[in-house]
């Protein structure tokens, strides 16, 4: 069975973190309207999907991928480089701990999910803003046994997380925008390109031949369809406001 945990999007999710203040502000209404239309493709895409219930204590909570990674039946519930997402590991924890094992993540080490890409059993971290080098000894140790080989990769301030600008396809293939990451990181892994005038639609949730991308990229859902990929675009204009895409959006495992 393939699982997508979700949250549902609280009353002040208008307040959620963004590097520029968005304008027109976030519309909750129809973020919420949006998110619902994430879960149907999920749906859609073969998960079983629970969602979560609101907490008007975390703005952001929305985001749940930020808050664990998932290899096999193992879950390292992060620290959220944002000190004011910390709050939003516990509720994530106790529901994944029906399912698998759960490690807690220890400061003063910060990792958020979106900056872990998983191919094959090569996990790609990126270091950026949110997420710093114990964080990343941490992921290391705790898959290690799993097989899982880490793999740093620098990100530009410029991009909040690894996932903004590359994402697992499956099948041992990613998609990347264009003019990103340096595509020698990726080593022998087979690349979808996005390109760079479409990077924001790099970030995609793959559940096995079904991909789930944003709506208004057409160049990018053509390559997915090249790609011989099932496409469901779902709009994404109210989270996006807030730094946000796809993948954030849940935990697939």
């Amino acid at each position: 069975m393939i699982r997508a945990l979700t949250r549902h999007i609280p009353n002040n999710f208008a307040n959620a973190l963004s590097a520029v203040p968005p304008d027109p502000p976030i519309n909750v209404a129809v973020a919420r309207q949006q998110h619902l239309q994430y879960c149907m493709a999920l749906a859609e895409s073969g998960a079983t999907v629970t969602t979560l219930p609101v907490d008007e204590k975390c703005p952001d909570s929305v985001f749940v991928e930020d808050t664990a990674v998932v290899v096999d039946r193992q879950a390292l519930i992060t620290r959220p480089g944002a000190p004011s997402r910390q709050l939003e590991t516990d509720a994530v924890a106790t529901v994944l701990d029906a399912w698998l094992n759960v490690i807690p993540m220890t400061e003063p080490a910060t990792l958020d999910g979106g900056d872990c890409m998983l191919v094959g059993r090569t996990m790609y971290v990126g270091r950026s803003a949110r997420t710093n080098a114990a964080g990343i000894a941490q992921l290391a140790r705790t898959f290690a046994p799993r097989g899982v080989d880490v793999v740093q990769v620098e990100l530009p301030s410029s991009v909040l997380h690894l996932k903004c600008v590359v994402t697992p396809l499956g099948a041992g293939r990613i998609l990347l925008a264009e003019d990103s990451v340096d595509r020698a990181v990726f080593r022998d892994v087979e690349i979808v390109w996005v390109p760079a005038e479409e990077t924001y639609a790099a970030n995609v949730v793959a559940i096995g031949a079904h991909v789930i991308v944003a709506d208004g990229f057409p160049r990018t859902r053509e390559a997915l369809v090249k790609a011989r990929m099932k496409v469901h675009a779902v709009p994404c204009t109210e989270v996006r406001k807030a730094d946000g895409s796809l993948t954030c959006q849940s935990i697939v495992f």
